[in-house]
């Protein structure tokens, strides 16, 4: 089962660069960043829990790193709209959470 790993690796990819487009994010919006962050990590690392278990365990940690991967979008989103981060590498990311969120659907719900 190698699509698991696929999604990490570009899981890790897209998280890399939604923490470094928070790093410096003016004050008011650090909450948000901050939920970047955590919802970011989270991504890979339950992809990563769930390729190492089974049966239900394993789908509930792919629902996890679903449902952050949309949060992390959100987020990014915000902070985009109010001009905080990069829209080139915002874009960036948004679009590999969207490619990890589609591999993560395949991988709650496979045929």
């Amino acid at each position: 089962m190698h699509q698991p790993l696929e999604a990490q690796a570009i899981a890790v990819k897209a998280a890399g660069i939604a923490i470094s487009l928070v790093r410096s994010v003016p004050a008011p919006l650090k909450s948000i960043a901050d939920q970047v962050i955590r919802a970011a990590s989270s991504v890979p690392a339950n992809i990563s829990e769930g390729h190492g278990r089974s049966g239900r365990d394993r789908i509930h940690h792919w629902r996890i790193a679903y449902a952050s991967a949309k949060e992390v979008d959100v987020h990014l989103q915000l902070l985009l709209q109010s001009g905080a981060i990069d829209r080139h590498r915002a874009k960036e990311a948004l679009d590999l959470f969207d490619s990890v969120r589609a591999m993560t659907w395949r991988l709650i719900h496979p045929k």
